[in-house]
């Protein structure tokens, strides 16, 4: 701080950076506006998953560890085949950065690491594996690092009995295989120091929780399906301030109903795509949500309501931050924002109906340390200074020897103007003003302007005077004066921000005492969130509620509409759809191109996909069968990096169907067999088909759209009630051909492939030509070439010959007319004659 004394004139601040006398606000307090936009750029970093599994005697024990949220997740001890297909779908679903086991594994788990490791094109990366040795998995030392871990959740009054009666009331001990998963885990994360590599090597890993998952009653569906149902579709971002992250969402069905105002709410929408489920309860609990906030009454509730969602804010990342000191001032602002916002949800669910499951736990579970926390934060922490001052400042009365210091620091220019009068008194006259500073962890200096005559060192010294330094033509000393301000006022600044700091550190442990109940707003506000954005969607789209049905063995889907090809198109026309019992398992649908065969196919799997979601759906009415996977074989998904033909990549996509749908299965195939020989196509289609059908009432639920006719008419299928021929409903009004988009039952008599070229622009002559070569290969007869062609070809063949004889020199002597006969002439012959 500086401090300017000169005769008759007013004290006033000098130097660039020193705070004046008069303490003006040097950096104004931002806005609400400007807190926003801070609060938005406080982003976190890209999440990573590392991944621990354990694979003995039939069972699984898998751990994985989220720095997005720093939560260890665990799955209870579990059963996998031997080629560990439940592996592969958490791999999947999860997308480890790295793979931790031990490094003694029997032939199965070493051939399935063997495969991960080598999927190059794997995305977004394949993952690192890790072998750690057998005895960091052992049990008793995996328990004494679970027991002994530093978890900011446990309360530090707890006694060390409490403490592992508080954890076994988290963590399954009885699950051998998930303990040893969960210590290896445990050590790996000692060892690589994740998310704390810079910190001083006391600073722990921060877990914030455990939490439980599980994979059963999971519907199977594969990324080829989620690309070609547009469930979810990523696209460049097109701003330039974007080229890091490079990726949004794009039209699918994920970003239409996507309305989520946080964005934990939106990772929980995100999660429950990825998870389709056949738990009821589950299904019933998000739908008694929906339906509730469609009712007209209560839409001003869910309007409120979303709004005080836009407040709920990374949480996990200030709690990350609490627990390695590293909290920044927003951080506080946002957690009292985001406590308050929590308290506003609990008061309005306990006015709604509690037999809502969701309403009832947020009620219940908002407890009042949600009000000790934000009553805490309000007392204690000075926003207005701490954004001033960009650094943690606390209020009035919160500490009285801060508040007598600060009234000393505030108190002091009026006394160190007085001061500096007076040192100026007693200096040289020729110095024509003086102030008096304070710089933290120095102390006050007297500083005079440097006057002409002081051009050597020694030219500096002034007797009472200990010269310091030397700083923008100011010369600073330290005086008798200084001194005793020394001693008797001390370091003000820093023992002010010392103590300050201090109760920071006191009012982070008041927080992450209370972290559970925080974790648990998290998770109940976001699932409030992601329900909420169904609930708007299905109000603006016209959805209705799916009903479910386990011992219906397929779907009913009446007047079922497209829910992204509706928003594209003028008019929509619904189509139903029924499969199982008496109406047959496997759908043959023919038609036109262009007619809506593959909309239908794809209606189909999106209303059963959002159904299995918990969403309503966009029919006047669905019930929903036990199905347990959706496979398609819709659109190739090429890729160089596969190294595969596009034909290859169809047979793959159909073999996974054909080796792993079930009975309650939905397989989608459309146009198989197009990429390559028609015969060879077409027989494989029928023999894929007939592999189904042979399983009688253990066949899976399969659509199938085809231009093969001659499936039908050399009925290549086997006859009886599994079967049933679906069409597209047409009519031709003279040369036009008028689609209806209607399924009917029936079989196409033709796949008016010249309509289709004619709406495509090809020339009249080509479609003309490409009728009647279809004719006579229908009715067998040889295919002659057009004659007014050949008499054209001939014309100009003619000409050209002619304009090359009119070009020869006769009388040039190189010419040799040998060879212009046999190069020129004769070839041209055959093409005129």
């Amino acid at each position: 701080m500086t401090f300017q004394a000169t005769p008759g004139r007013t004290p006033q601040g000098l130097g660039p950076g020193a705070v004046s006398a008069r303490f003006p606000n040097l950096v104004p307090a931002p806005g609400p506006a400007e807190a926003n936009e801070e609060e938005d750029e406080e982003e976190e970093g890209p999440a990573e998953i590392h991944l621990c599994v354990l694979w003995n005697s039939g069972y699984l024990g898998i751990a994985y560890y989220d720095t997005s949220d720093s939560i260890v997740h665990f799955m209870p001890d579990a059963p996998d085949h031997e080629s560990l297909k439940l592996l592969q779908r958490v791999v999947d679903e999860i997308n480890p950065r790295s793979v931790v086991t031990s490094a003694k594994q029997d032939e199965n788990m070493t051939r399935f690491l063997g495969k991960l490791a080598s999927q190059e094109h794997r995305e977004p990366k394949r993952p690192e594996i890790i072998l750690l040795p057998s005895v960091d998995f052992g049990l008793e030392i995996s328990k004494q690092r679970l027991l002994s871990g530093n978890y900011s959740f446990i309360p530090e009054s707890m006694t060390a009995t409490e403490k592992i009666l508080f954890l076994s009331s988290i963590i399954p001990f009885d699950c051998l295989l998930t303990v040893r998963a969960l210590g290896g885990l445990l050590k790996f994360l000692g060892r690589r120091r994740i998310g704390v590599e810079l910190e001083d090597y006391n600073v722990s890993i921060p877990i914030l929780g455990f939490k439980k998952f599980v994979l059963t009653h999971l519907v199977s569906i594969d990324q080829d399906t989620y690309s070609v149902l547009q469930i979810f579709k990523s696209e460049a971002h097109p701003s330039v301030y974007k080229v890091a992250s490079g990726l949004k969402e794009g039209l699918s069905l994920f970003g239409i109903l996507n309305r989520c105002r946080c964005k934990w709410g939106e990772k929980l929408l995100r999660l429950w795509f990825t998870r389709p489920t056949q738990d009821l309860g589950e299904l019933n609990s998000r739908l008694d949500v929906i339906q509730f906030f469609l009712l007209p009454q209560n839409l001003d509730m869910a309007q409120m309501l979303h709004r005080l969602m836009s407040h709920i804010k990374n949480v996990p990342l200030i709690l990350k931050r609490m627990k390695l000191s590293h909290t920044k001032v927003s951080d506080w602002q946002v957690l009292y924002k985001t406590v308050y916002s929590a308290l506003g949800l609990r008061d309005a669910c306990r006015s709604l109906p509690q037999s809502i499951q969701l309403f009832r736990d947020i009620a219940q579970e908002f407890s009042d340390d949600l009000h000790h926390i934000a009553s805490l934060i309000g007392k204690v922490v000075d926003f207005e200074g701490s954004l001033a001052e960009n650094r943690f400042t606390v209020l009035p009365n919160v500490d009285p020897e801060i508040d007598e210091k600060k009234r000393r620091l505030m108190g002091l220019p009026s006394f160190l103007t007085e001061v500096a009068r007076k040192e100026l008194e007693n200096l040289d006259s020729r110095i024509p003003s003086c102030s008096v500073i304070y710089i933290p962890l120095i102390g006050f200096l007297l500083s005079i302007p440097r006057l002409p005559s002081m051009v050597e060192a020694g030219d500096f010294e002034i007797e009472g005077l200990d010269f310091m330094f030397l700083s923008e033509e100011k010369l600073h000393y330290r005086s008798a004066r200084t001194k005793e301000l020394d001693a008797l006022l001390g370091d003000l600044h820093c023992e002010i921000r010392d103590q300050e700091t201090l109760l920071m550190y006191q009012l982070q442990c008041q927080v992450l005492a209370r972290a559970a109940v925080l974790t648990r707003v998290l998770d109940l506000a976001s699932r409030l969130d992601a329900l909420l954005a169904l609930a708007s969607a299905a109000r603006d789209y016209g959805y209705s509620r799916p009903h479910y049905s386990p011992q219906l063995h397929g779907v009913r889907i009446h007047n079922g509409r497209h829910p992204l090809m509706e928003l594209c198109a003028r008019t929509f026309v619904p189509n139903s759809a029924e499969c199982g019992g008496d109406k047959g398992r496997v759908k043959v649908v023919t038609g036109p191109n262009s007619s809506g065969k593959s909309i239908y196919l794809k209606q189909v799997g999106l209303i059963t996909f959002m159904a299995l979601v918990g969403s309503f759906v966009p029919a006047e009415e669905a019930e929903i069968g036990a199905v347990d996977a959706i496979f398609t074989r819709i659109h190739s998904c090429e890729s160089i990096s596969l190294g595969l033909s596009t034909f290859m990549i169809d047979l793959n996509q159909v073999a996974k169907a054909v080796n792993n749908a079930t009975e309650r299965s939905l397989v989608l195939i459309d146009e198989f067999g197009k990429g390559t020989n028609t015969v060879d196509g077409l027989a494989l289609l029928a023999a894929v088909l007939r592999h189904w059908l042979v399983l009688g009432p253990m066949c899976p639920h399969i659509f199938v759209a085809t231009n093969f006719l001659s499936l039908v008419q050399l009925q290549l299928l086997p006859q009886g009630p599994l079967v049933q021929y679906l069409t597209m409903e047409t009519c031709e009004d003279g040369n036009d051909l008028i689609f209806f988009y209607q399924v009917c039952g029936g079989v196409a008599n033709a796949s008016y492939a010249s309509h289709t070229a004619a709406q495509a622009g090809l020339p009249e002559k080509l479609i003309a030509r490409g009728k009647e070569v279809s004719d006579l290969i229908r009715s067998g007869k040889p295919i002659k070439p057009v004659k007014e062609l050949l008499k054209e070809n001939q014309m100009q063949n003619c000409q050209t010959l002619v304009d090359k004889f009119l070009k020869l020199d006769l009388e040039d002597p190189s010419l040799d007319l040998d060879i212009f006969m046999s190069q020129e002439v004769l070839p041209a012959a055959t093409t005129i004659l």
